[in-house]
């Protein structure tokens, strides 16, 4: 006989393949559609999310803590959104090395634009599922990142 805690850690397992492969194809939806509809990427426009929540603008080194990569992956980034206008570099006093990265307004405004529509894609990709229930599965999924860092 199989016992009841063996079942429930084959469902639990499913259900982390199942949250990982819907996770996987939002993700690629979302990259296709900002590739497709306005010729961009995704960490693209995660750098722009970020730099749009911090007005006063972030050091690359903040930014690559807030998206969770490289400064290297960062700085490809910032000097194409630099070279296009919509960020700007601004060098930090007393440090020659650092700099603070803002959006500037033609950055900010083609994140807004940007941001309109991403909202809508996950609106339609989510339809079927009712606020509440929207709701349910925010706070189950927050009760498993809410026990921090599993090191």
């Amino acid at each position: 006989m199989i016992s009841t805690i063996e079942t429930d850690s084959k469902v639990r397992v499913r259900t982390w393949l199942k949250i990982l492969k819907t996770s996987n194809f939002i993700e690629k939806y979302l990259r296709e559609r900002l590739r497709n509809d306005h010729r961009t990427t995704l960490p693209r426009f995660d750098v722009m999310s970020a730099l749009q929540r911090s007005p006063n603008g972030l050091k690359m080194s903040e930014l690559s803590g807030v998206l969770k990569v490289s400064n290297g992956n960062i700085t490809g980034i910032i000097d194409r959104l630099v070279q296009e206008g919509h960020v700007e570099r601004i060098a930090i006093q007393g440090d020659r090395r650092a700099y603070l990265a803002s959006l500037t307004d033609k950055g900010s405004k083609k994140f807004q634009e940007y941001a309109l529509e991403h909202e809508m894609w996950i609106n339609e990709l989510l339809s079927d599922i009712s606020s509440d229930d929207a709701k349910m599965i925010t706070s189950l999924l927050s009760s498993i990142t809410e026990k921090g860092d599993l090191k």
